[in-house]
């Protein structure tokens, strides 16, 4: 992994992250807007300014607080939310309703009201029954709800079982089967309350390779002349998802965006041009791709166990409960000591969390200087599921999070406090 170092500390986006660890505390998250910044710019440069009709909504389950989003909104992308609490956080920020897309697999009806409510601008369908919810909500609400269906391509990925979504056995979308999704498509049409506008489809994350996205817009484009031939009916938008693949390791090798988006809308624009089609708006929903290598985590080690022989084991002050993907999906990490950034590695070691888990070990056999109690450990690649996956597991508190930019640093996230964990809690009267 490349990093800068200044005195022998790790920088990040122009700041001294041991002084960062002192100043606001551990465990920390720690996010560059810089680095945030640019991704979003080589999207404009090589997707948005390239091909007319296109456009990017961040997948905001990645990284969302108002911050990010405030970031996303200044960059001119639209936004991806599957939750009350996503949408939420949305209007709290002031995001336009028109660029926020809905998502998700079991919206219950007060997302459904609220999403409606606020005018979002999409809502992607994701089973049967949901057309017919979304409609008599906007019934009774006087409103005409724009909508997608979110299609299971049936590609297959070559990624982690848990983070493949495209499959045909999926809990997300509906099948390619005409028994099943026709229907759906001629009661769309039909239906006043609703506007039919394309198909959506997410074939996976973390992905290195662009073919299941290729074969998945192949399979798209197809459908898209099937409804035209079945229902003389032009499909107006296709959303491809997201999924690119991002650097967690030396062992990754991320593609630029222009490598999954280059050749997609060279399909999409080959297929309109042979079957005399307009083109449909085209959208990509990147989430992890934008954020995760722009944050990183701070921790300070605590415990140290060396059985001779076998590990040695060097604790820190998080674990699991900031960072659960290496236990929830055998995601590997790499990190440094920040505090001994320049140091050379003399030892192998073995990050384990502190939470009462065997599973809650961050990095396994990692060579690093020579640990000892108070060093500080900056795991990289940690802005993507860190923070919105976090958890009071063992009634630990959920860290801050702090935005670089040019060698300035502010909280965005206050450290949640011991009071908080415990603010909705009530002893009945029985028990007092």
């Amino acid at each position: 992994m490349e990093f800068e170092t200044q005195n022998g500390h790790l920088m990040w986006d122009g700041c001294d992250t041991v002084a960062l660890a002192e100043k606001f505390g551990t465990p920390l998250y720690v996010f560059s807007q810089t680095m945030i910044e640019e991704k979003c710019q080589e999207l404009q440069r090589d997707f948005v300014e390239k091909y007319e009709n296109v456009r990017v909504a961040f997948a905001s389950k990645a990284f969302s607080t108002l911050a990010m989003l405030k970031i996303v909104q200044q960059q001119g992308f639209s936004l991806d939310v599957v939750s009350d609490g996503e949408l939420y956080t949305a209007i709290k920020a002031d995001f336009p309703a028109a660029h926020i897309e809905m998502n998700g697999n079991n919206k219950s009806i007060e997302e459904l009201a609220m999403a409606i409510d606020y005018g979002v601008g999409r809502i992607i369908v994701d089973s049967l029954q949901e057309v017919d919810l979304i409609a008599a909500i906007a019934k009774e609400k006087n409103k005409t709800v724009d909508i997608l269906f979110r299609i299971t391509p049936e590609v297959n990925v070559q990624t982690h079982s848990f983070i493949s979504t495209g499959q045909k056995d999926s809990k997300f979308g509906i099948p390619i089967d005409e028994a099943i999704l026709f229907p759906q498509i001629q009661n769309a049409i039909e239906t006043p309350e609703v506007n039919f506008l394309g198909f959506h489809f997410h074939v996976g994350s973390q992905l290195f390779d662009n073919h299941a996205h290729l074969s998945a817009v192949t399979i798209a484009l197809d459908l898209v002349k099937l409804v035209k031939a079945s229902f003389d009916y032009t499909i107006k938008e296709l959303n491809f998802g997201g999924g690119f693949g991002v650097q967690y390791t030396d062992a990754d090798q991320p593609k630029p965006f222009s490598y999954f988006t280059d050749p997609m809308m060279e399909k999409v624009l080959e297929f309109c041009e042979a079957e005399q089609f307009p083109q449909p708006a085209v959208v990509i929903e990147p989430g992890r791709s934008i954020v995760a290598e722009a944050g990183i985590s701070l921790h300070t080690i605590g415990a140290i166990k060396e059985l001779p022989g076998l590990r040695k084991y060097v604790s820190i002050d998080g674990g699991m409960t900031d960072n659960i993907r290496p236990g929830l999906y055998e995601a590997e990490y790499t990190g440094i000591l920040a505090n001994k950034a320049d140091d050379a590695a003399v030892e192998k070691v073995t990050v384990s969390g502190k939470a009462c888990e065997s599973t809650d070990i961050l990095v396994k056999d990692i060579e690093l200087p020579t640990v000892e109690t108070g060093d500080i450990f900056a795991t990289f690649s940690t802005g993507a599921y860190g923070f919105s996956m976090a958890s009071n597991y063992n009634k630990l508190a959920i860290p801050a999070v702090v935005l670089t930019k040019a060698g300035q640093a502010e909280i965005i996230v206050k450290r949640q406090t011991l009071d908080q964990i415990i603010q909705n809690e009530e002893i009945p009267e029985f028990l007092k």
